[in-house]
């Protein structure tokens, strides 16, 4: 599922038939494929009724463990509301799985549809036109996606971790605000390892959620006793807080530090310009 992080926008080619989905009573009509992984896609659809555009996430379910993930997904997606975390419009199962005789169901999460696509294709497109973001912008654009890991990581009463954390995860609205999206490798902050199949189980379920270049060092060798927590996240965004680049895990702040030394950052900037 992690793999569809820039997929909400990267157009991936259009869709010959005109399929159309009822979803509790709304009908969309399928525009376009905007991307897919492994067991899911996202295309754009379109509301016939009132002509808006959203982006359609497909998920593939081949058992009921499958189902299970899926309908997790769903949960995080209803009760994480804030401002900088993408909305689920509506959702919906149809069909039912069963690994026995091959019968799969299909999860639709109906999601907002961002023109501007995604902070990874925002940089890459000014990089290439060396029109690059002013520091301003950027600490205020870092600031607002700590703010949606803080809302996580702080999230009662059990704390998540967002474990897959990175550019092409992050739309941008309009005017340039971010919105954390692709919740579907979203978990409990915190993690008990007590033996070396626990600490298997989260190895490959990291491996299978999170995308091995953001991955913190913790979760590809997981040690038998241990605890692993939310500071999981603050690894996927080293590269943009520099002080943040510590490799043991213990040490990496929370991510309170990390706005606060952002917030830091910016009123030295203030006091300059």
């Amino acid at each position: 599922m992690n793999a569809l992080g820039l997929s909400m926008i990267v157009k991936m080619g259009c869709i010959c038939s005109r399929e159309s989905i009822n979803i509790n009573g709304h009908k969309y009509m399928v525009k376009e494929r905007l991307g897919e992984g492994g067991f899911s896609c996202v295309d754009l659809v379109e509301n016939t009724t009132t002509k808006k555009k959203y982006a359609l996430k497909r998920i593939t379910c081949h058992s009921i463990d499958d189902q299970k993930i899926a309908m997790q997904e769903i949960n995080y997606y209803k009760k994480l509301r804030h401002p900088n975390i993408i909305e689920l419009v509506d959702s919906t199962f149809k069909g039912s799985a069963d690994i026995v005789v091959q019968a799969t169901s299909e999860a639709f999460l109906v999601l907002p549809y961002f023109k501007r696509g995604t902070l990874h294709d925002c940089l890459t497109l000014r990089s290439f036109n060396k029109n690059y973001i002013e520091i301003k912008e950027v600490l205020r654009i870092f600031n607002e996606i700590c703010q949606a890991l803080k809302f996580l990581h702080d999230f009662t009463p059990d704390p998540i971790a967002h474990r897959d954390l990175k550019t092409a995860n992050v739309c941008l609205t309009e005017n340039m605000e971010p919105v954390l999206m692709d919740l579907g490798s979203c978990a409990p902050a915190k993690v008990q390892i007590c033996g070396a199949q626990d600490a298997q189980k989260l190895q490959d379920i990291a491996a299978e959620r999170s995308s091995m270049t953001y991955r913190a060092p913790e979760l590809f060798h997981v040690e038998s006793y241990c605890v692993i927590d939310q500071r999981t996240d603050i690894w996927d965004v080293h590269e943009l807080v520099l002080f943040m680049l510590n490799v043991n895990p213990s040490e990496r702040p929370f991510i309170d530090d990390v706005i606060a030394k952002t917030g830091d950052l910016k009123n030295k900037i203030d006091t300059i310009v």
